[in-house]
């Protein structure tokens, strides 16, 4: 069955024409975004679908290729000012799609030290890389312990059916 952006083309013949042997389709395969993909192992993962990468005292963190797929296209971007104060499970912004508005929670206590200004300008991003260019926000954290006791990219994937 076809996904995504697949498509086909079938030769049609009129009756001032010889019919071919057989009417050919082609696909252009499925679209990217339905592709399965790993969820990456340097990450941790919430049970609301976002991603959070440490690095010493700074946790980046954006939504998950599944939180991507399940809004569709996203189409704006808002995140909390750089020196907000975040609770554990509080808000550090939104995205929205499509299809709806979806609030975006950080796992961990934290002040925002930077937000990912190409995100706000080109949504997209959060489709096309939500690992990569499309993360969101960073947090600086005093204790991260919270983040290594979340599921890694293996135990996200088995979760959600990647």
């Amino acid at each position: 069955m076809p996904r995504g952006r697949d498509r086909f083309v079938i030769r049609a013949w009129g009756p001032n024409m010889i019919p071919p042997p057989l009417l050919r389709a082609t696909s252009l395969g499925p679209h990217p975004r339905n592709s399965p993909m790993s969820s990456p192992s340097d990450c941790r993962y919430s049970e609301t679908h976002e991603w959070f990468r440490q690095s010493g005292n700074t946790v980046t963190m954006g939504i998950t290729q599944h939180a991507a797929d399940a809004l569709t296209d996203v189409t704006y971007v808002q995140a909390k000012g750089v020196g907000t104060a975040v609770a554990a499970g509080g808000s550090v912004g939104e995205v929205e799609s499509v299809k709806t508005t979806s609030e975006i929670y950080a796992a961990v206590a934290g002040k925002i030290v930077e937000v990912n200004a190409e995100a706000a300008k080109d949504p997209s991003l959060v489709n096309s890389d939500p690992y990569g260019k499309g993360w969101l926000v960073k947090l600086e954290v005093a204790d991260a312990s919270a983040i290594m006791a979340l599921p890694d990219g293996a135990a996200y994937d088995k979760k959600h059916g990647h």
